[in-house]
């Protein structure tokens, strides 16, 4: 899996932002969280083009499945999703949903994202 640590603001964080550090599957989340802790963080940035198109069809439940993974470690994510096309339907009301939380949350734009996850 391909990724970059990043430090920033004093909070270090893994960012994931091509197909080749997909997210397509339970196991490739369970990777991305051993990097984390080998890298010492519990932060990850992840751009849309890293998560499969299953992640955004609730229906085959990969989107909940990864996120409770990511909860159960404590992980903390941010999302940028820019294409308004992917934020629709059921996959909308989840992020809704959990905007209001402090364990995930979906930007429109990567400093948005950054602002975040660095003050956290």
């Amino acid at each position: 899996m391909n990724y970059t640590v990043i430090e920033e603001n004093n909070k270090k964080y893994i960012e994931c932002g091509t197909k080749e550090a997909s997210i397509h599957n339970e196991q490739s989340a369970l990777d991305l969280i051993g990097a984390c802790f080998e890298n010492e963080t519990n932060l990850i940035l992840i751009h849309m083009d890293a998560l499969s198109d299953d992640f955004f069809k609730l229906r085959t439940g990969l989107a909940g499945s990864i996120l409770q993974k990511f909860v159960n470690y404590n992980i903390k994510i941010a999302v940028v999703i820019t294409d308004t096309d992917k934020v629709k339907g059921k996959f909308k009301d989840l992020l809704v949903e959990s905007n209001n939380g402090n364990d995930f949350r979906v930007f429109n734009s990567k400093n948005k994202a950054l602002n975040w996850i660095t003050n956290l």
